[in-house]
């Protein structure tokens, strides 16, 4: 196992190739449950847990399944399949565990299913032939991302609350900026390199 290989995946995936400001995935989710820093933070958790769980269980089924049979063309359909189950098995444990935050997620918890940053991680896993292991960290360290990412955005839209700015702006506008110029101080992470 090449440790520095797992360090670049970790690095490149919280803060280079970042889900949302560098690859703009999963921005529904995104934009919609970051008003408040602890309901962005418990998105961003059950975002983790799914996506280190599809990572996991998608790597298995393709190397044991889809490729033992020759079936690599079903990989989008069976990779949403597990994806879908993940997410209805966090919302059910969310609904008993934690009511409080199953209602501040609304309909932003089942859109998980189709928050296209979950998909793309377990299809980069497989363009990028990564092991299970380099799988799992990379699934996990890209769900780490996605909660650096909306915890950040979430808590300069809770401060924003109370900034001074043009009535043109108020609401989704302001978000928009601000979410772009998250993006460009995440672009600076771009020409980080690793001297391994």
């Amino acid at each position: 196992m090449d440790v520095a290989k797992l360090l670049d995946i970790m690095l490149g995936a919280i803060l280079i190739n970042n889900f949302i400001f560098s690859q703009f995935l999963g921005i529904c989710p995104f934009m919609g449950v970051s008003k408040k820093t602890d309901t962005a933070a418990g998105m961003g958790m059950a975002v983790i847990f799914v996506m280190g769980l599809a990572s996991a269980i998608c790597w298995v089924i393709n190397k044991f399944v889809l490729v033992a049979l020759g079936l690599q063309y079903l990989q989008t359909l069976a990779y949403i399949l597990v994806i879908a189950a993940l997410v209805q098995f966090v919302e059910m444990f969310l609904k008993k565990a934690v009511p409080s935050l199953y209602s501040a997620l609304g309909i932003y918890l089942p859109l998980i299913t189709t928050n296209c940053a979950v998909l793309g991680v377990v299809l980069l896993n497989t363009q990028n032939n990564y092991n299970f292991i380099e799988s799992v960290v990379y699934g996990v360290t890209g769900g780490i991302g996605f909660l650096v990412a909306i915890v950040l955005f979430a808590s300069i839209r809770e401060k924003l609350r109370f900034a001074d700015y043009p009535k043109a702006f108020e609401g989704f506008p302001i978000a928009l900026v601000t979410a772009g110029l998250l993006a460009l101080a995440f672009m600076g992470f771009s020409g980080m390199s690793i001297p391994w």
